[in-house]
């Protein structure tokens, strides 16, 4: 097991002042200036997971005995149920109850947290910056305000290009590079193999898949409590276009990839299929069942033209220290070994791990599995470090934007460029519910 370093001088933990950020980087205003910890001691630590990462913890009391620990399971925030947001606003009213860390299967958790005073800063003291430094190129953008580091990244879904090496072979095709190949190949599928699918339409994180990687700029934090939404650029467009082309030449699905549907009716039709590195455990092998051998990863296609690759990202997760902890150096420990460890990241954990030495372990199970066409390593690796910054990480859910504008569009028989301007009006709504300012 890897050994944990961490900081003992926590008295006085100095905070930068939160300024406008941009890119992916989280913004939340209000917090304080500076971060005074709770009387310090050696009692228990109250550790909240899912039930995913409750291993974690199990895990972490077996090879630690010594630790006292009180592991609550809770839903992990899971589809944005903001049941931590809850919980943390009435413990600060009381004045008592917050967990010492938490895990949530959320990615913009600071962009309330801090405000409310409940994560203690990383990066000012309590974990080396050589530990720090691990974590793949943006990975802890949603954890970072003005410089300073609120959370820590669980794992990434970085988006690449699944496909089905054995078809592609036995059919003569080669994998597409660009978009435009892409879109050709699709509608040659239609033509010479009526039926099998390209890619999926139908699914509320579609835009994190394709105009994520299309550096499509509908979601550009730009500041404390500021984005700007713009879903009239030509990387939303293009996109937009392309998936209009291969809905009406039905390669494209318009139904989930997790329905019943899609299931039955689909899932052995499958030559390629855009989607998160989750997809080939999660989706292929769980539910499609697909036959060993048969599945391939190659890179996310990228427009011609285009010298700078980007990825979208579907998921992940983070974990979070509590400021108001009273054994933040048993807390910071957990933490640290929870998103490090080989033995629960690299061995365990069921995602692309963000910490990029675990994922180097996590790479060589899948490569050595026996499951997949080929080796997927080199392909997921190189995509963790191309996820497009662009795309912020605001309080409000993309997901319920194109929910509530472009599935249901989508199900009238309307093109989803056509639905663009309401599902640049939603996404403006839905921020300015939320307190941002926003501008189009």
């Amino acid at each position: 097991m890897r050994r944990i370093t961490v900081a003992t001088a926590v008295t006085a933990l100095t905070v930068g002042a939160l300024t406008a950020c941009g890119g992916g980087t989280a913004t939340t205003p209000g917090a304080s200036a500076s971060f005074s910890p709770a009387a310090q001691g050696d009692g228990p630590i109250t550790v909240w997971v899912d039930a995913t990462r409750l291993a974690a913890a199990k895990l972490y009391q077996q090879q630690n005995p010594q630790v006292k620990m009180k592991i609550v399971t809770y839903d992990g925030d899971a589809n944005g149920s903001n049941y931590l947001h809850t919980k943390v606003s009435l413990f600060n009213r009381t004045g008592d109850g917050w967990p010492d860390v938490v895990f949530s299967s959320q990615n913009n958790e600071t962009t309330w947290a801090v405000q409310a005073g409940f994560t203690a800063p990383l990066n000012k003291g309590l974990i080396p910056q050589s530990t720090l430094d691990g974590w793949a190129t943006g990975a802890n953008a949603p954890c970072t305000v003005d410089g300073t580091l609120y959370c820590l990244r669980n794992d990434l879904s970085q988006t690449v290009l699944w496909y089905n090496a054995a078809l592609m072979k036995q059919w003569g095709y080669q994998v597409p590079t660009t978009w435009e190949q892409y879109q050709a190949l699709g509608l040659k599928v239609a033509t010479e193999h009526p039926g099998y699918l390209v890619g999926s339409a139908g699914d509320t994180f579609t835009p994190e898949i394709y105009m994520w990687a299309s550096k499509c700029g509908a979601n550009q934090i730009t500041g404390p409590k500021a984005v700007t939404v713009n879903t009239s650029g030509p990387g939303c467009t293009k996109m937009a276009g392309l998936l209009d082309t291969l809905i009406k030449a039905k390669t494209m699905a318009t139904s989930s990839v997790f329905s019943t549907d899609f299931n039955k009716n689909s899932a052995s039709k499958v030559l390629m299929m855009p989607g998160p590195s989750w997809f080939g455990g999660a989706l292929f092998q769980g539910g499609f069942k697909t036959p060993k051998g048969q599945i391939a990863v190659a890179p996310m296609p990228q427009w011609a033209g285009d010298s700078s690759p980007s990825v979208g990202n579907v998921g992940g997760g983070t974990w979070l220290l509590s400021a108001h902890s009273k054994n933040l150096k048993a807390a910071t420990a957990f933490l640290t070994w929870a998103t490090t460890s080989d033995d629960y990241q690299g061995k365990l954990a069921p995602g692309y791990p963000a910490y990029q030495a675990a994922a180097k372990t996590w790479l060589i199970a899948q490569s050595t599995s026996g499951y997949y066409a080929s080796d997927v390593s080199p392909t997921l690796q190189a995509a963790a470090n191309q996820v497009w910054p662009g795309w912020g990480y605001g309080q409000f859910s993309q997901e319920a934007s194109w929910a509530a504008t472009v599935t249901p569009g989508m199900a009238a028989g309307k093109s989803i460029t056509s639905l663009l301007p309401a599902w640049q009006t939603s996404i403006a709504n839905y921020a300015q519910s939320d307190g941002y300012k926003v501008s189009q």
